[in-house]
């Protein structure tokens, strides 16, 4: 979403006269859009800052904005922090961008805008056009949190639920299409929580489904709460919809999803798991994973790995709980950092194997592959699996926009090589 987001202001910006630049010593204004999911995150933005500032030592300062979930959560104690920052402007007021960076150029003055304003924000952007023009595209259709995980500030950050309406998603999408866009990645905090006058998840991928440009169609990231019949009924029905289902678990220990206040359990989730299965064995599941949580035993850290284990996640986010301001969790006894390094390693270990397990049973294979770019070396083509997997492989730039069949040669735990079929094939007189 940040990436979708940061596309977006730049859509904005243009239209009082920005344009990008890739040399940071060429800046007049410097933007950064941030995450506050952990406090890494958090403190990273500070260690940019000063990055900044040593570049631009011996030229004129240029105009400092933070963007995205630090600046709501921080707002005036960044100002404070660090002088450097000019202005600071909270995810759910990106429609004030362009006001407020000509009041700061006017009056040279330090402003914070972190209202909640997700209509007047999505409105603003209904008449500014997605320029984003990539084979892969990202479009919000929801976005806030009313679910108040123990552990999470996104509903501090992003405020509560708000769906975007069912026509300027799919104007949306429509115009994504007719500007190159193949595949259509459907963006929220709590993406199949998207209800906007009777319309769900479910209706916006049918009806995306129509668009003969759209060739695939993704969603993320989904809470097991949200995961209703008429969504999984769909993967009967899409032809277009992929089989990767990015579900968060968190935890394989229903104590441990109680104290986190995740309104689900696992048999509930093992549930959702083996009705996917049966409509499409080929569906595969990644996650997200928070280890040393506070009241985690050995045994509900068992129950975690043992999950893993039985779901074979084949891609998946694992981090050590870290405490977030604001939040329940925030105030609660942390668990030994040893065991918690100890158990997230073994964690990782157990998850990368899944990885790694997944992408050398392709060997031989041919999958279907969307380019989306060249390599940096502009020798090869880069692209995605049906399950998100990157592939690289030797292609042409007139490949880029096509769904491709690429036999697997060879892989790491990340990434799939290979050759197109149709040059597989050939032998060399």
């Amino acid at each position: 979403m940040n990436e979708y987001d940061s596309n977006r202001i730049y859509d904005s910006v243009k239209k009082i006269g920005f344009e990008k630049t890739e040399n940071y010593e060429d800046a007049s204004c410097y933007l950064l859009n941030t995450c506050h999911i952990r406090n890494k995150a958090k403190e990273k933005v500070y260690h940019e800052i000063g990055r900044v500032k040593k570049i631009f030592r011996h030229k004129k300062k240029p105009l400092v904005i933070i963007a995205g979930c630090v600046a709501q959560a921080e707002n005036q104690e960044m100002l404070k922090r660090e002088p450097y920052i000019d202005l600071v402007i909270g995810p759910q007021s990106y429609h004030k961008i362009n006001d407020t960076i000509l009041n700061h150029i006017e009056k040279k003055k330090k402003i914070e805008q972190t209202e909640f304003d997700a209509i007047s924000k999505f409105k603003y952007f209904n008449k500014i056009k997605n320029e984003a023009g990539k084979v892969s595209s990202f479009i919000t259709i929801q976005e806030g949190c009313d679910k108040f995980c123990h552990f999470c500030v996104v509903p501090y950050t992003r405020g509560p639920e708000y769906s975007r309406s069912f026509k300027e998603i799919i104007d949306e999408t429509k115009y994504l299409a007719d500007n190159g866009a193949k595949e259509i990645i459907l963006l929220g905090q709590n993406v199949n929580a998207y209800d906007n006058e009777g319309y769900r998840l479910s209706n916006l991928i049918l009806e995306i489904e129509k668009i003969s440009e759209i060739e695939r169609i993704r969603y993320t990231t989904s809470h097991p709460k949200d995961m209703t019949e008429d969504l999984i009924e769909v993967y009967k029905e899409s032809k277009k919809l992929m089989p990767l289902v990015h579900l968060p678990v968190q935890s394989g220990s229903n104590k441990i999803l109680d104290l986190m206040n995740r309104k689900h359990t696992i048999n509930e989730y093992i549930e959702i798991f083996d009705s996917l299965k049966a409509i499409n064995p080929n569906i595969e599941f990644s996650s997200d994973f928070i280890i040393g949580y506070p009241g985690e035993e050995t045994q509900d850290f068992e129950d975690t790995f043992n999950l893993i284990k039985r779901i074979k996640f084949i891609n998946s986010y694992s981090f050590i709980f870290s405490p977030r301001p604001g939040t329940i969790a925030a105030d609660l006894k942390l668990i030994n950092k040893k065991v918690s390094m100890e158990r997230l390693e073994k964690v990782q270990t157990q998850l990368f194997e899944n990885q790694i397990t997944m992408n050398k049973s392709l060997k031989n294979k041919t999958l279907n592959v969307l380019v989306e770019n060249l390599t940096e070396d502009k020798m090869k083509v880069f692209g995605r699996s049906e399950y998100m997997t990157p592939v690289i492989f030797n292609g042409k730039k007139d490949d880029i926009g096509k769904i491709v069949p690429v036999k697997i040669r060879q892989s790491n735990r990340s990434t799939l090589f290979g050759e197109i079929i149709d040059n597989a094939n050939q032998k060399v007189a």
